[in-house]
């Protein structure tokens, strides 16, 4: 059983990757339920927690039946991180992970997420201000680098470890690549094997499958396994690995019944969350990820991600579950 700072986060463990208006909490209660071992709020921003922006601070409501969870800030200064995090620190998360990963431009390029991959001493100050700041354990989340001719993750992660950062995630891509091409774990590996290397290194990028998560564990040695994109319409990934962990086995797709029932409770969490229009929207992403490969199935996609309330979309369930029964 892997522990940080004395918390227990799995054995093998399976992690929800941060992602913006994705992670919010009633979809980490299904990653939860289907068996993610440790679960990140979507990326809060410093400045806004400081404001006190109310979608800000909501973003910061976590459930015991959620734990282990961590909430992750992102900024470029380091007095509104180390603010931010004293107010995180106060909801009591297991961990506060800093977001030096970020690739979209509006993050970057004003010099946070993985904008701070152009400035290292900055990044590490950041880190060492934070992790001085509060009393529960700093966690951060970085790139290879700015791009392909400055790979620097060695470094970094050596330099973020020595300022206290307890678990470094590392995602195989350099900013530059955004989400495009292949994530490259060669390089996570090597953090991993590094002897100076002393906390968990946790891999992210492109785990789509079984297979994948395996690979992950035992030929790049990580400790932790994050998954991000595919858990999208897909909450179910987690319990899939784990059964293929366990017995070797492939679990199948779920039927058209399942996913539906899956995807109406998830519906019904989202508009308690927020409202029902909003609740609905938010799922779109989650709906058009799901019920692939269904042939003649392009009239009811339209109509589903069209409809705005609950009445109409439970029509388009009904019909989508008499077709495909």
């Amino acid at each position: 059983m892997m522990k940080i700072a004395g918390v227990e986060v799995g054995d093998r463990p399976l992690i929800l990757a941060p992602m913006e208006d994705v992670t919010n909490p009633p979809f980490r209660k299904f990653c939860k339920k289907y068996g993610a071992d440790w679960l990140y709020s979507e990326f809060v921003s410093a400045d806004a927690l400081v404001r006190e922006v109310n979608r800000s601070l909501q973003k910061l409501t976590i459930d015991e039946t959620e734990r282990p969870v961590t909430i992750q800030i992102y900024g470029r200064f380091i007095d509104s991180m180390v603010e931010a995090a004293k107010i995180v620190e106060a909801v009591k998360p297991d961990f506060i992970d800093i977001n030096f990963g970020c690739p979209v431009k509006r993050v970057a390029a004003k010099g946070a997420g993985a904008g701070l991959l152009r400035d290292i001493p900055l990044m590490v100050e950041m880190a060492k201000q934070v992790v001085k700041a509060v009393n529960i354990p700093v966690t951060a989340k970085t790139r290879l680098g700015w791009d392909c001719d400055n790979i620097i993750i060695d470094s970094v992660a050596e330099q973020l470890q020595d300022v206290g950062i307890q678990a470094l995630a590392i995602h195989g891509r350099t900013r530059s690549q955004m989400y495009t091409g292949d994530a490259d774990w060669e390089p996570i590996g090597r953090v991993k094997a590094n002897p100076r290397i002393k906390i968990p290194i946790l891999g992210n990028g492109d785990i789509t499958t079984p297979q994948k998560a395996k690979e992950a564990f035992e030929k790049y040695g990580v400790d932790g396994v994050m998954i991000g994109r595919a858990t999208i319409g897909k909450p179910w990934i987690f319990k899939q690995i784990k059964h293929y962990f366990e017995t070797g086995e492939i679990l199948p797709d779920l039927s058209v019944a399942e996913q539906l029932s899956i995807l109406k409770e998830q519906i019904e969490l989202s508009m308690d969350w927020i409202d029902e229009v909003r609740g609905i929207l938010h799922m779109r992403r989650h709906m058009a990820a799901m019920f692939k490969g269904l042939p003649n199935f392009r009239d009811l996609r339209i109509r589903m991600l069209q409809a705005n309330d609950k009445e109409s979309l439970w029509q388009i369930f009904n019909e989508i579950e008499e077709r495909y029964q």
